[in-house]
């Protein structure tokens, strides 16, 4: 399947294409890209695209755009993590090529669900997250580039937080002010997308990728979003609960001691609100889990969800402590 000639006209223009027909494969780009694995006289590359219409079964719209958010995520990390992030090779409107990331890749997502946890990937994860947001927090520059708040709307607040709210009226109004508040919060870089499917793992390195939702705002988000991926499994793979919830503490610890004590405690302060409405966005929001199929598991998260999101835990830990406790009674 070749690229579509205005992508391989800017790519022959800017050199990166020098023969006559090169190899484009279609790789799964998820929800809200294409993206193709481009192959030319031994070497290769990667080029993804912004859809303005995510794949899924609601009606969902979102500005090619972000593309160019993307591309300045990798660019501002990559100054001081430059392992962290896939290289840019070239950068167009609405897509850019980069590093291909070869065969020793595993995305972490495909191992935790085929039942393999690697807790040391899971904390490298964190450490990673909590230096992007130590080394971004309260930055003027990356608050002036990553003022993208109209899209982290499009994109996560109102598909997942308000979604949710819509299909649970009896505690829409404690899920909408989260929203607010989350939104109106605005302290560090935040990936907006930081979960297994995004983290890719090779011997040695671990890649950060899919940083379109990038934003300057609330970091608790992305400690959330990691967390509730591992929730969701816990509650999906009951024969590896115990694993998963056990590696979670060792993650939190990771993240704090690089964004330090203080930071820690301003991120941690709404966290188990937000951990909450972000269960329930996955069940109820317009990006439902895939693999959360069994009507008792998704009963499950919204009675757990409904019965605490008025008295939130105090703290991650108790919140994972009482997730087991329910969870294995």
């Amino acid at each position: 399947m070749p690229l579509p000639p205005e992508i391989e006209n800017a790519l022959r223009t800017a050199g990166l294409l020098k023969t006559a027909n090169p190899t484009a494969t279609p790789l799964c780009g998820g929800v809200s890209c294409d993206i193709w694995r481009v192959e030319e006289e031994g070497r290769q590359f990667a080029v993804k695209r912004a859809l303005p219409k995510l794949r899924v079964q609601a009606e969902w719209f979102a500005d090619p755009a972000r593309n160019l958010h993307e591309q300045h995520y990798l660019r501002y990390v990559g100054k001081f993590l430059p392992k962290a992030v896939p290289a840019i090779l070239f950068s167009g409107k609405d897509f850019f090529a980069m590093e291909f990331l070869g065969a020793e890749f595993q995305d972490w997502k495909t191992v935790l669900l085929s039942g393999t946890l690697w807790p040391e990937t899971a904390v490298d994860a964190s450490r990673t997250l909590g230096r992007i947001h130590r080394k971004s927090w309260c930055d003027p520059d990356a608050r002036l580039i990553f003022d993208t708040g109209r899209h982290f709307h499009d994109l996560r607040i109102a598909p997942y937080l308000l979604a949710a709210a819509e299909k649970n009226p009896e505690i829409a109004g404690l899920i909408q002010s989260e929203a607010e508040r989350l939104a109106a919060t605005k302290l560090a870089l935040v990936h907006g997308d930081y979960s297994p499917k995004n983290l890719m793992v090779a011997p040695g390195r671990l890649i950060v990728l899919d940083c379109e939702v990038a934003w300057f705002g609330d970091p608790a988000f992305d400690l959330c979003f990691l967390i509730n991926h591992l929730l969701l499994k816990s509650l999906h793979l009951r024969g590896k609960t115990g694993a998963l919830l056990e590696v979670i503490p060792r993650m939190i610890s990771a993240y704090k001691a690089e964004l330090g004590e203080a930071r820690f405690q301003t991120v941690s302060l709404h966290a188990p609100a937000l951990l909450l409405c972000l269960l329930l966005a996955r069940v109820d929001g317009k990006s439902p889990a895939e693999y959360l199929t069994n009507p008792p598991e998704k009963d499950f998260i919204r009675t757990f969800v409904r019965r605490h999101l008025a008295s939130p835990p105090e703290d991650l830990h108790t919140f994972i402590t009482l997730w087991k406790s329910t969870l294995i009674p």
